[in-house]
């Protein structure tokens, strides 16, 4: 027993590098596992997040497109009629007003209004501008702003006997027209395009206007 123990205690030493040495090859293994994890990790949850051109980002940016263009179709539609309400009112109002505004070479004097039919009223004219002529009949519109037995300044149209009233009264008058293009194109500017002071400034101006003319005549 005793010659044997000298190979025990060579082979011990080799034993114990041989360990070792497994010992340093399992730390490096370990130290390369939990390396490679967050390695995956990463790319897992890069591949599962959704990216700037995923399938929810052009899908959004293609259902906003049509809601975009039908809210500028109705902007755009509004606006036209608010505009085409306005030109109707001021070429409404302006048949009348050139002649009472632009009375420059016009012949301009009073009727006596003594008798009114459905739509007009007529009377004697005495003229008061320079080289207008009287005349025994003329016509002129028969409204709130005429009645019969009144004695009115007015303004001979040019090529006729049809007479427009004139002076303050005959200008607001001529512009009720377009009082009542301006409080309708409120409730277009207010309630399609949502312009809610521009409405009410427009509303205003179309109530002052026609309480003015109905006031003076």
């Amino acid at each position: 027993m005793i010659p044997a123990m000298p190979a025990t205690a060579a082979s011990s030493p080799r034993h114990r590098a041989h360990s070792r040495k497994g010992s340093a090859k399992g730390r490096a293994a370990g130290g390369a596992g939990p390396a490679k994890g967050p390695g995956k990790t990463s790319a897992g949850g890069a591949a599962g997040a959704p990216g700037p051109g995923g399938a929810r980002g052009p899908g959004g940016a293609r259902a906003s497109v049509p809601v975009a263009a039908l809210r500028f179709g109705r902007v755009v539609a509004m606006s036209v009629i608010a505009v085409l309400i306005l030109v109707a009112g001021v070429w409404g109002s302006w048949g009348s007003a050139q002649h009472v505004m632009l009375t420059k070479g016009r012949e301009q004097g009073t009727v006596v209004v003594t008798r009114c039919g459905a739509d007009t009223c007529a009377g004697p004219y005495t003229p008061l501008s320079a080289g207008s002529t009287a005349r025994a009949r003329v016509v002129i519109e028969k409204s709130v702003a005429v009645r019969k037995g009144g004695v009115y300044t007015v303004v001979i149209k040019p090529g006729g006997d049809e007479a427009v009233r004139s002076g303050p009264a005959g200008v607001l008058y001529a512009w009720v027209p377009l009082g009542g293009a301006l409080l309708l194109a409120s409730v277009v500017v207010a309630g399609g395009l949502g312009r809610v002071r521009a409405g009410w400034v427009l509303a205003g101006s179309g109530v002052a206007l026609l309480t003015a003319a109905f006031v003076a005549v």
